[in-house]
């Protein structure tokens, strides 16, 4: 990892929507490296399948997903700031080598230092409901079971 100090700008709610629409809206693999100088360090992220401590680990996890994935693609609909941090609501659609492409719906909380840094990413999403409901025939199934069960 390239430890280079450059200059960021201030994390703003225009400067957040234009940094992660440039992420994925393009075909092809995404690229975040535009945004890992907006991250610390000691970074945790954390979502519904991991929690990684450490940036240089981030910058892995966002390579296997890159890797994965033919196109990948998030729509921002909401996007705040206040002193703490920012809160993103997201449609990201992935699209992978032989599976359709899968629209799942969700939110980043983004904490941010007085440096002006990312320090914690915390991802919301359902995971497996959204994947579920992309798969003819079993999207009854899945639904039926999670009406019976928790709802």
């Amino acid at each position: 990892m390239d430890n280079t100090k450059i200059d960021i700008l201030p994390l703003t709610v225009e400067t957040i929507k234009d940094l992660w629409s440039k992420t994925y809206n393009t075909k092809g693999k995404p690229d975040w490296s535009h945004l890992y100088p907006y991250y610390d360090e000691g970074l945790i992220f954390h979502d519904s399948i991991q929690r990684i401590e450490g940036k240089d680990e981030f910058v892995r996890m966002c390579d296997r997903l890159a890797k994965r994935c033919k196109e990948l693609r998030m729509d921002l609909s909401v996007v705040t700031r206040d002193e703490e941090g920012a809160f993103l609501e997201w449609k990201m659609t992935m699209m992978f080598r032989v599976f359709p492409s899968t629209p799942m719906y969700g939110a980043s909380r983004l904490t941010i230092n007085k440096e002006g840094l990312i320090v914690s990413q915390r991802d919301y999403y359902d995971l497996w409901g959204d994947i579920n409901n992309n798969v003819p025939g079993y999207r009854k199934l899945y639904r039926w079971f999670m009406h019976k069960f928790f709802g």
